[in-house]
């Protein structure tokens, strides 16, 4: 994917390297644990330690400890820069799209931000971990995305490659779009009537393969600014499989549960970004109103 001559998006917020909730300062060094406990108020002195601990301090100095960077680090630092860089072009190339299709439409397009983080961050729907992928927060339209899942990726779930990390970004950008329409407050609504539980994933499956759509919306927009080839184009179809419910769920414990999935099946988001990619109409998007979504 060509992409380095190609404008930053100004709605990036880089958390990367502050303090966390789940992270906080140095961990307290066990021989400073064992000294203390042998005192008579060294048990009240480790309360106050730990509370430190939380607010940031690096007890590693304390024993003169200090974290130098290695060769290894400094690659994977710049490494990280560039992809937070090629985050950028990417959220760029959403607003560009999406701001043409809304005044298509008469309607005006408001930006989400792109909040970069390390570990762990405070979000309007709580807090947010890597373990959670990247995700979309509609209390305050943004974005949250740990770069190190751009490695799990190509590690562990088997998709890779710059387009398919586009693809990514412009899934979640394609929620946020929901949220603008009222689409995500329409089915939250139709989730709270719904009679079970395998009902509510229904919706939710519909939900993540129109976001999917969006996001294939959003590669035929690039694809025809001749910034990706097929190569790029199977990268992304093979990291939207990888994300199948029953691909993730046998890779996980050997076996799959159609009714809990929410996000569909490997060949559904297949299917739906693909028919994104291929229209480029957001009318044909409407998995609400698809009678199957094969």
């Amino acid at each position: 994917m060509r992409w380095n001559d190609r404008r930053r998006s100004n709605n990036v917020e880089d958390r990367r390297g502050q303090p966390s909730s789940a992270s906080g300062g140095g961990n307290l060094p066990l021989g400073l644990i064992a000294l203390l406990l042998r005192t008579k108020y060294g048990f009240v002195i480790i309360i106050i330690l730990v509370i430190a601990s939380f607010m940031g301090f690096d007890f590693n100095s304390l024993t003169g400890q200090t974290s130098q960077p290695t060769q290894n680090s400094q690659q994977q630092s710049a490494l990280y820069n560039e992809a937070a860089d090629f985050s950028s072009v990417v959220l760029a190339s959403t607003e560009d799209f999406w701001q043409g299709m809304f005044a298509k439409a008469g309607e005006q397009y408001r930006d989400p931000k792109l909040v970069l983080y390390t570990n762990s961050t405070t979000t309007q729907c709580g807090t947010g971990t890597k373990m959670m992928g990247p995700f979309y927060c509609p209390a305050d339209q943004k974005i949250y995305l740990d770069l190190s899942f751009y490695n799990e990726m190509k590690n562990s779930l088997g998709g890779g490659g710059e387009f398919a990390q586009g693809y990514v970004i412009s899934h979640e950008v394609g929620h946020h779009v929901q949220h603008l329409l009222g689409i995500t407050t329409q089915m939250r609504e139709k989730q709270q009537m719904a009679r079970s539980k395998v009902e509510a994933n229904r919706l939710s499956v519909r939900l993540e393969l129109q976001a999917d759509c969006f996001a294939g919306m959003w590669g035929r927009f690039i694809a025809g600014e001749g910034r990706v080839d097929e190569a790029d184009l199977l990268t992304a179809i093979k990291t939207a499989q990888a994300f199948g419910d029953d691909r993730l769920q046998r890779q996980q414990q050997g076996y799959a549960v159609p009714d809990s999935f929410a996000h569909g099946t490997a060949e559904q988001r297949k299917t739906w970004f693909m028919r994104g990619y291929n229209s480029g109409d957001i009318k044909s998007c409407d998995t609400f109103a698809s009678s199957s979504l094969n």
